[in-house]
């Protein structure tokens, strides 16, 4: 994002005092923006924009100050592309991860085991409404898919519609870092306001992404120490952990929701070894699951000087207004707000 310095305020009362309006407009433009985002469920799509901007800006900071202005555009753009097929391949890496025959495939598999163990362990009445194979549990599925097509059919609409607005988010959040180090020394209040807005949210951005990235990593630690150190210790060795400890990762990287999807994955694995070994992954990993709630402030809250307290009414009130979108979004608002209000010497 571009630099831009504003034009020094005048002495006189009435033309110093103008200066506040182009600020003014920039902020009522920027006030309804996270409302607005949220509504109309393009989150994906600025976290995706943001996320190119950040590392291309990070990766550029990198170039060699001798190199020209004409060397250094060229050198950003090839940032840039590397930077989306970085990310394109990332995400194409982990779902080729998941859905391999390691990965899902292998899931499946301890699912079709657990089935069969749940039927010869609970009473016969409980353990007739269990499919009985992997063909039966197939059967249910497809006329669940019959039944709901509409649906699902709406739903993978919906998912393509995300993919491609996630698409040109990137190819925005690449556009915005070109013009990151234009050398301009003046242009217009509104423009220079603007850009003071949305770079406020990019650091905020970087900060609050690279603090999730910490969490994630100290929840698969402590997954990784139950997974491969207390249950051997108590007997119990569950299948699949290759996958399980990068998924508990990947998925970590989700504030909060993605502790639930590695959380159903472990606790379903320890359920095809014992019932004994499923409730203690349960009880360990809720108890893990509430805390993310407080390492998530800590964390967070140090990168942007914001106590635990602030971080967790912020998620809660995103939470109820907008929901899981509104719950993911609030460390980023909530930083974006505080840096804001710091610029201006209000706290």
């Amino acid at each position: 994002m571009v630099e831009c310095r504003p034009e020094e305020p005048m002495n006189h009362q009435g033309q110093g005092s103008a200066m506040w309006g182009p600020e003014t407009a920039s902020y009522l433009l920027a006030a309804p923006a996270v409302p607005l985002v949220l509504y109309f469920h393009l989150l994906p799509t600025v976290f995706a924009g943001l996320a190119v901007h950040v590392l291309t800006v990070k990766l550029a900071l990198r170039l060699p100050l001798r190199w020209g202005a004409l060397a250094r555009k060229f050198a950003l753009a090839a940032i840039v592309i590397l930077v989306v097929l970085g990310l394109c391949g990332g995400c194409l890496g982990i779902w080729s991860f998941l859905h391999g025959g390691r990965g899902m495939a292998g899931l499946l598999a301890s699912i079709a085991e657990t089935l069969e163990n749940l039927r010869r362990t609970l009473p016969p009445d409980m353990a007739d409404a269990i499919p009985a194979t992997m063909d039966d549990l197939r059967y249910q599925a497809t006329s669940l898919l019959r039944e709901h097509s509409h649906r699902i059919s709406k739903a993978g609409m919906t998912g393509i519609k995300t993919l491609v607005h996630v698409l040109f988010g990137m190819v925005i959040g690449g556009m915005t870092a070109l013009h990151h180090f234009d050398a301009t020394d003046r242009c217009p209040a509104f423009v220079a306001a603007l850009h003071a807005r949305t770079g406020a949210l990019a650091t905020a951005f970087d900060k609050v992404v690279f603090a999730q990235v910490k969490i994630s990593v100290l929840n698969t630690v402590f997954t990784a120490l139950y997974l491969l150190v207390i249950l051997p210790l108590c007997g119990i060795r569950l299948p699949m952990l290759t996958v399980l400890i990068p998924l508990t990762f990947v998925a970590g990287l989700l504030p909060v929701i993605g502790n639930l999807i590695s959380n159903a994955a472990i606790v379903l694995i320890s359920l095809g070894v014992s019932p004994a070994a499923a409730m203690g992954s349960l009880v360990f990993l809720v108890a893990i699951h509430k805390l993310e709630y407080f390492f998530n402030a800590r964390i967070v809250g140090g990168q942007v000087q914001a106590t635990a307290w602030e971080l967790l009414s912020a998620m809660l009130v995103m939470e109820a207004i907008f929901g899981v979108a509104g719950l993911i979004a609030a460390p980023v608002v909530y930083a974006w707000i505080k840096g804001e209000l710091k610029t201006k010497s209000v706290i």
